[in-house]
């Protein structure tokens, strides 16, 4: 699987228990990265992630903390450098998606879709650039629904992952200097535990899919193991879509 040397680096992933996050672990571990990863409730989830890349002969810290929470996220990339000595990969993977008709959208649904998806993100990456030098890496995995919502209903989802373009636009002056780039990663559809490819709402995304497939969250972890290694050192401030072609 590696193709990307990482070793010697030290990555924190926010939402790293499952899904495209946990894909994202095990690959920056397989690329010689010392992991940290935060959860929230998925905690015999995030113990064995983190034991199984022990047993392969990795690092991983599992961290509970909830994206909502400012002082919990400045934590969580405390303890990642306490326990590692350092930060040069920030992964911004937390994420909530709440979907009502326009009439029915609960407001605190509203305000916790812009906490996690959005606030989250500034608050990680401001405290990991207090720790990361000339090479550092973050990565904000926004969503294709940034360009094209196909659905009703998603409005504040999609509002919330076209906020993180401009903010990785915006961050990417601020980093650059320092030596530092950040940018979107923007998967389509895939299969995951929370969106599996089998299901009803996966039929009707199928026929807007040019390759005709969900994604794998394996397929998604390649791509950021390529952002954050020092191949990609000329790219920042980027929106990439990794989406079989569904908004082509």
């Amino acid at each position: 699987m590696s193709k990307f040397d990482l070793n010697g680096k030290v990555a924190l992933i926010q939402g790293g228990s499952r899904g495209i996050g946990a894909a994202i672990v095990e690959r920056l571990a397989a690329e010689g990265a010392a992991v940290a990863f935060t959860y929230v409730s998925s905690a015999d989830k995030a113990r064995a992630l983190q034991e199984h890349i022990i047993a392969q002969g990795g690092q991983a810290l599992a961290i509970q903390a909830d994206s909502a929470d400012a002082a919990a996220i400045r934590q969580a990339v405390g303890s990642t450098v306490e326990a590692f000595g350092r930060l040069d990969i920030l992964v911004n993977n937390a994420g909530v998606l709440a979907v009502a008709p326009l009439d029915e959208f609960q407001l605190e649904d509203f305000d916790r879709t812009l906490a996690i998806n959005v606030r989250s993100v500034f608050i990680a990456t401001q405290e990991a650039a207090r720790h990361m030098g000339e090479g550092g890496r973050i990565i904000n995995i926004g969503s294709t629904n940034a360009d094209r919502m196909p659905f009703a209903g998603g409005g504040p989802y999609a509002m919330s992952k076209a906020a993180l373009v401009g903010l990785t636009k915006g961050l990417a002056r601020d980093l650059g200097p320092r030596g530092i780039t950040i940018n979107n990663v923007q998967p389509g559809p895939v299969d995951t535990d929370m969106n599996p490819a089998d299901s009803d709402f996966a039929d009707s995304l199928m026929d807007l899919m040019a390759v005709g497939r969900y994604g794998r969250a394996e397929e998604v972890a390649g791509f950021v193991a390529y952002l954050a290694s020092p191949e990609a050192a000329y790219i920042t401030g980027a929106s990439l879509s990794i989406d079989g072609g569904f908004g082509a």
